[in-house]
């Protein structure tokens, strides 16, 4: 029986990059509107069963009050903390059982939630987020249709999907967390706010992907040695000094110059230490882990990340199928 599994954040698009640059604010609403439009394109493909994980907003289930889509649609039955773990917990529950893939309505770190909690499953990542790199702006009925073609195998999933690496924060020789575009060592002992925008306190960027296109921290690496997310390979930039200037655009709407004193170009399973501590590690945009003074650490780029669903690919596998177009007669 095919199986997608749907994850809808309602908070991704509103952190404090809406206020300290300018950043948009993702409405609920609209997110509801997508995905009410997600549903219709997974049971236009005939999709067997749906399961989503639930939220303080209700995201699907005011998405089901407007369409009935004629498929058994059930939520995670599981008490929410209102955290990333929730995300965690959905995903890992999602692939027990049996979910062919998982469709996400979120920003980067929604994502990052989804894959520690399941890197097997393949993502749909819908963009709604304030600073988004991993996930795609893609329309929500397109997503649905694609999402269903994989769930129900009607398209390869070697033809249609991308595998990406990742970034694995390494604490006293334990992996403790990963990130799916960015590591940022930052110049502080707090998590505080979470995002990132003071450029001045960024000292060492770690990247696994990064094109001139992006927005963020990875548009830095993108101007200097770009790196596709399948690409086996990352980049570990260290900033300061009066060597190489780079002009990018590090927020919605916050262009920055930064110096880069130094680069390399990160292998897979290669180990790069981090010399500042105490420190906090931003990750994917928001900072995460502290690091305490006594504390080894060091970031890694691992090749077992999320395979990654890529609608342009997978609707054009389908064209070639024939999948929504009869042959002629």
């Amino acid at each position: 029986m095919s199986l997608v599994g749907i994850i809808a954040n309602p908070a991704s698009g509103k952190d404090i990059r809406r206020l300290v640059a300018y950043g948009s604010v993702f409405d609920n609403q609209e997110k509801v509107r997508i995905l009410r439009r997600v549903l219709i394109g997974l049971a236009a493909v005939g999709v067997e069963r749906i399961c989503y994980m639930q939220d303080y907003f209700g995201i699907v289930d005011r998405a089901l009050s407007q369409i009935d889509v004629m498929i058994p649609i059930s939520a995670l039955n599981f008490k929410l903390t209102g955290t990333q773990d929730d995300t965690i917990r959905a995903a890992r529950i999602m692939e027990s059982e049996g979910a062919a893939c998982i469709v996400t309505l979120g920003g980067d770190g929604t994502n990052r939630a989804v894959v520690k909690g399941s890197a097997s499953v393949p993502i749909l990542p819908i963009s709604t987020g304030t600073n988004n790199v991993f996930p795609d702006m893609v329309e929500g009925t397109i997503a649905g249709l694609a999402a269903g073609l994989v769930a129900r195998n009607l398209v390869p999933l070697a033809e249609v999907a991308l595998s990406h690496t990742k970034l694995e924060v390494i604490i006293d020789g334990k992996m403790v967390d990963l990130a799916l575009v960015d590591a940022v060592v930052y110049d502080g002992i707090f998590v505080g706010s979470r995002a990132v925008w003071d450029m001045d306190k960024v000292q060492t960027i770690f990247l696994n992907r990064g094109e001139p296109e992006n927005i963020g921290i990875s548009s830095i690496g993108g101007q200097i040695h770009p790196i596709r997310p399948e690409d086996p390979l990352g980049l570990c930039l260290e900033l300061g000094g009066n060597k190489r200037a780079v002009t990018a655009a590090v927020a919605p709407g916050m262009i920055r110059k930064v110096r880069v004193s130094k680069q390399s170009v990160m292998q897979i399973g290669e180990e790069y230490s981090i010399h500042y501590t105490p420190t906090v590690l931003a990750l994917d945009g928001e900072r995460e882990v502290e690091v305490h003074k006594g504390q080894e650490a060091a970031i890694r780029l691992g090749i077992a990340g999320p395979t990654v669903v890529n609608v342009t690919r997978t609707m054009n596998a389908a064209m070639k199928r024939n999948i929504f177009a009869s042959n002629l007669r």
